[in-house]
């Protein structure tokens, strides 16, 4: 799960997206940074899944256990519909892929690439409606066959990797040469490399969704730190041997998927082939991944009472069925959207892409907290800390645009909530008050920065 989660579509594209701007020295200390983080992170989970194994919905419950009620309903909010819409790229995604194979799919927008998507996303609802393990055991398959084709092209990156082509993009290069270091500007590319990296292990917390199906609920917080650390030595080989195969300024000129063109040079015309068949089995795997994903998180926020009863309801294989039916239908109704414009789509996606970071704090800022409570190690204080700095860096990194999109995503979860506390007789605190109202105005901003056309993400 952690790894089929994490290694999607972007993973064929992240030479380009990494190295583009960024010479290897950049991209090691992109990675240093960023593995650092997210190890913290994931040894967060790890931690807290020992700890407190009451709590099943893990991404979300350490938001409600740590902050409250509502702080709990938005960390699952925000993951839900950062998975949900997540699945849209996903379908999108792999039409485009499908389509430089035939051409009618060209574009994933058009009428065929929708039925056909479509198709694909209720063959997925009824996958899972007949078990959450059946799905599991597909998921395995599919994550071993991605990753075929991904150690091919490692291998065939080490078979030709030129040191000294390495070493001339090493600080970055300019149209015309290479650089010499310079502190600002290597600062400047690592900063370009951060966001890229962080949407790349988007995924990490898979294990932990699913902890309550664990056999043995020690292997969760295991999978999470053994599959972070695998993917993590993959993306970090993906880049930077890349680096030594094509020279650094002609990299982001290569044609998407990046892997794929890398692999062409190598080996010819049938090494992009090869690449693309891979992405197409990787997206599909991902998509199933994100799929399971996206249903069991409103299913465990109902159960807790978090989210609305009727989504917690199970069918007699014990899948969320409930949940998943009215998740499926949020996606198919975007995939018709793209019939007319992908505007709404781009729009929706930009807002729910930065909410996955606010489950991603809360769990951190969980950790430290726990950790301080009941007297934990100065290890896990410093695991915490650590964590909760880089999550904290990453949501003032991403910036104004982001921040505002996010407030507006939630601000419609405000209803719900409300209606939730009052059908468990649960009252609604002066601080969930005043940030109905910080909501409110940071929603009015946005809009208004929409508007005015100083917001363009999407």
């Amino acid at each position: 799960m952690v790894i089929g989660s994490m290694i999607g579509g972007g993973a064929f594209n992240l030479i380009t997206d990494m190295g583009g701007k960024s010479g290897g020295l950049s991209i090691i200390i992109g990675w240093i940074i960023t593995g650092i983080g997210m190890i913290s992170l994931g040894l967060s989970f790890q931690n807290l899944m020992r700890m407190r194994p009451d709590l099943d919905g893990g991404i979300y419950s350490y938001a409600k256990a740590g902050f409250g009620d509502y702080m709990g309903f938005n960390a699952a909010w925000g993951y839900w519909f950062s998975t949900l819409l997540g699945n849209v790229a996903y379908g999108t995604l792999l039409m485009t892929a499908l389509g430089t194979f035939l051409p009618m799919f060209e574009g994933g927008h058009n009428i065929p690439s929708i039925i056909l998507a479509s198709i694909l996303l209720w063959s997925v609802f009824f996958l899972i409606s007949k078990g959450v393990k059946n799905a599991a055991f597909v998921n395995i398959i599919v994550t071993i066959a991605k990753l075929i084709p991904i150690f091919v092209f490692i291998i065939a990156l080490i078979v030709v990797f030129n040191f000294e082509t390495f070493m001339t993009g090493f600080y970055g290069m300019t149209d015309n040469g290479q650089k010499s270091f310079d502190f600002f500007d290597m600062m400047s590319q690592v900063k370009s490399t951060m966001m890229v990296t962080v949407w790349a292990f988007l995924g990490v917390e898979g294990a932990v969704v699913f902890s309550s199906r664990a056999k043995h609920r020690k292997d969760v917080g295991k999978a999470t730190i053994i599959g972070l650390v695998s993917v993590l030595i993959i993306y970090i080989m993906i880049t930077l041997l890349a680096q030594g195969v094509i020279i650094q300024n002609k990299i982001a000129d290569l044609e998407s998927p990046s892997m794929a063109a890398v692999m062409e040079h190598i080996v010819g015309g049938w090494g992009a082939h090869f690449i693309n068949i891979g992405l197409m089995i990787s997206v599909m795997g991902a998509w199933l991944g994100w799929s399971l994903l996206s249903a069991e998180v409103p299913n465990l926020a109902a159960k807790d009472n978090i989210f609305p009863e009727w989504l917690g309801r199970d069918n007699k294989n014990s899948a969320p069925v409930n949940a998943m039916l009215i998740t499926f239908l949020i996606i198919q109704t975007f995939f018709i959207t793209l019939l007319f414009t992908d505007k709404a789509y781009r729009f929706a996606f930009s807002l729910a892409s930065s909410a996955v970071l606010l489950p991603y704090a809360f769990s951190a800022f969980y950790q430290l907290k726990f950790s301080r409570q009941h007297k934990l190690s100065i290890t896990q204080k410093i695991i915490g800390l650590i964590a909760s700095v880089y999550s904290i860096w990453l949501i003032i990194a991403a910036g104004i645009e982001f921040l505002l999109l996010t407030m507006m995503l939630f601000f419609p979860g405000i209803f719900v909530y409300c209606k939730v506390q009052k059908k468990h007789d649960r009252s609604i605190t002066n601080i969930d008050k005043l940030i109905f109202v910080a909501l409110g105005i940071f929603t009015i901003v946005g809009i208004y920065f929409i508007m005015s056309g100083r917001i363009t993400s999407f």
